[in-house]
């Protein structure tokens, strides 16, 4: 199997890290496109792959082809690779707004899709995606699709009207995490914390609590009960938050994503 990337930014760093880490291909299959002859330096040096002299030749290459491009750039990129995509090859795009039925369209001939997900915590192996695939893709075709994702992170297949939501739900929401750990730790620099240790205080608290839901099954209110002791410091802190409206804040900037990501 062969795999083209068309941009090579942090996200197609990430799935190119995940793939070489759980060896799914060598890297003499792996090519990524750049448009000056430095980035297609640093590609062959410091990544380890093929580098591209244009679109159209990791297009002409690729058994799966992911496009991580900006959505503004989709529409140019599928009209200069088009006739170099095999019937057979795979397209995956990262780009949110850019619906299956577009991207078919844009095309203009039969082409094997998968629109996905995915989120900057691929970058330390902690990644969620989610996949959709148009009718042409086969079961074992969206397998290998999920292969590769998963090299990074974990994986959903979803619906198409879901994948917008999906871009609110993990697609952005770590900067609101990541907000959430600064504002954490501001409070704790204002108690008097040095920064340093306030950010690994309260980012180690996020990455624990984050992993009790995943592995204890229990709901995030069970959960949050668990820490609130009567009349004690979190229940507190807890009633602060409700009332400073935190929860329909969240609720809120999420719903703002989402309408974002289908105006797009």
């Amino acid at each position: 199997m062969k795999i083209g990337f068309i941009g090579c930014g942090n996200m197609a760093r990430a799935i190119i890290g995940g793939i070489r880490k759980q060896n799914l291909v060598p890297a003499g299959q792996i090519m990524a496109s750049a448009r000056t002859e430095a980035t297609r330096k640093k590609i062959r040096e410091e990544i380890g792959i093929l580098a591209a002299e244009n679109n159209s030749e990791a297009a002409a290459f690729a058994d799966v082809l992911i496009l991580a491009v900006k959505p503004v750039y989709m529409e140019e990129v599928i009209q200069e690779i088009t006739e170099a995509v095999k019937p057979e090859t795979m397209v995956v795009t990262l780009a949110p707004g850019k619906t299956l039925q577009w991207l078919d369209s844009t095309f203009g001939k039969p082409t094997k899709l998968v629109r996905t997900m995915p989120n900057t915590p691929a970058l330390v192996g902690e990644g969620m995606t989610a996949l959709c695939p148009n009718s042409f893709v086969t079961g074992a075709e969206l397998e290998t699709v999920e292969k590769i994702f998963q090299s990074f992170g974990k994986t959903e297949v979803v619906p198409e009207p879901l994948i917008d939501v999906v871009v609110g739900a993990s697609g952005s929401s770590p900067a609101y995490v990541f907000l959430f750990i600064e504002a954490l730790a501001d409070a704790a620099v204002a108690d008097g914390m040095p920064r340093a240790q306030a950010y690994e205080f309260a980012a180690q608290s996020v990455l624990g609590s984050a992993k009790m839901v995943l592995e204890t099954g229990k709901h995030p209110g069970e959960l949050k009960d668990m820490v609130c002791s009567p009349g004690g410091t979190t229940m507190e802190a807890v009633r602060v938050l409700e009332e400073k409206g935190f929860r329909s804040a969240v609720m809120e900037a999420s719903k703002a994503c989402v309408r974002k990501a289908r105006e797009l």
